[in-house]
């Protein structure tokens, strides 16, 4: 497997790992649908956090952030709409990104809840 996958799998499993910590269930990892991936679905009271991992091995080229563009925002939208409609789930719906940059002794984790909400 490429490196960069293999630090994009780390930073999903410590995506999880940092929800949970903080009091996430967690829902569903990888959800598809059309053409979208939702890295992962986690609930929070009544508040289902759909959230974009983001690892970066450096930020040279950018926060990991701003790595999620529009058109992927449009498609993770259209999938959430069908996963909270066939589902018939009645919860307020939050994106977010979780971004990861990989440090030298270990991993720096940022939380951006409402990260889509300036598109």
């Amino acid at each position: 497997m490429a490196q960069h996958n293999e630090l994009g799998k780390k930073g999903e499993q410590l995506a999880v790992e940092f929800l949970i910590k903080n009091g996430y269930g967690i829902l569903q990892r990888n959800y598809r649908f059309d053409k979208a991936e939702v890295d992962i679905i986690a609930q929070k009271n009544d508040i289902l956090a759909i959230v974009e991992v983001k690892t970066r091995s450096k930020t040279d080229f950018g926060n990991p952030q701003d790595f999620v563009k529009p058109k992927q925002i449009k498609n993770l939208v259209k999938a959430v709409d069908e996963y909270v409609t066939e589902r018939e789930l009645d919860v307020e719906v939050r994106f977010d990104v979780i971004a990861i940059v990989k440090e030298k002794t270990g991993f720096d984790i940022e939380h951006l809840e409402n990260a889509f909400y300036h598109f």
